[in-house]
């Protein structure tokens, strides 16, 4: 098994997206939160080893929650570990929080993770957003506006 080099690490920038967050959700506002991870996580992360496909917030009290995120484990762990789907805090100001949870206890909000990545002071962050669930007219509308979006890019060279 080759080893990692250095240069492999993520130290800033992009981790992981959610590409199917704006095609599933129409994303009304969006956050930058921090979360609690242990150790192995953020190695993991720095590596790239992450899917925020299927996350999504969770409230439990007066805290969020992301879930479903998936972190893979880090192979270099020696005795501590991760479970790689568990739920993670989300790191946010009071006011942000309880925005979230007055918006999310109306019908068909949805908090829906965005992208993951790493701020210019080297620390996880993930974007999330308050959506609701486009209908299939809605999509059917996004394609066709990125098609005639496309051939307008093309008819300009």
């Amino acid at each position: 098994m080759a080893k990692s080099k250095k240069s492999d690490f993520i130290s800033t920038g992009l981790v992981a997206q959610n590409r199917r967050a704006h095609f599933d959700y129409l994303i009304v506002e969006k956050f930058v939160a921090g979360m609690e991870l242990t150790g192995t996580e953020v190695k993991s992360l720095r590596l790239g080893h992450a899917n925020i496909t299927d996350a999504f917030g969770v409230v439990k009290g007066e805290e969020l929650f992301i879930s479903n995120m998936f972190i893979a484990e880090y192979s270099n762990k020696g005795y501590a570990s991760h479970s790689e789907k568990r739920e993670r805090k989300l790191l946010l100001k009071k006011k942000e929080i309880i925005d979230i949870i007055n918006s999310l206890s109306r019908k068909g909000t949805t908090l829906v993770a965005i992208r993951l990545f790493f701020d210019e002071h080297g620390r996880a962050k993930l974007e999330v957003g308050l959506g609701t669930g486009k209908k299939n007219y809605d999509k059917r509308e996004a394609i066709k506006e990125r098609e005639v979006n496309r051939k307008i890019r093309l008819a300009d060279y």
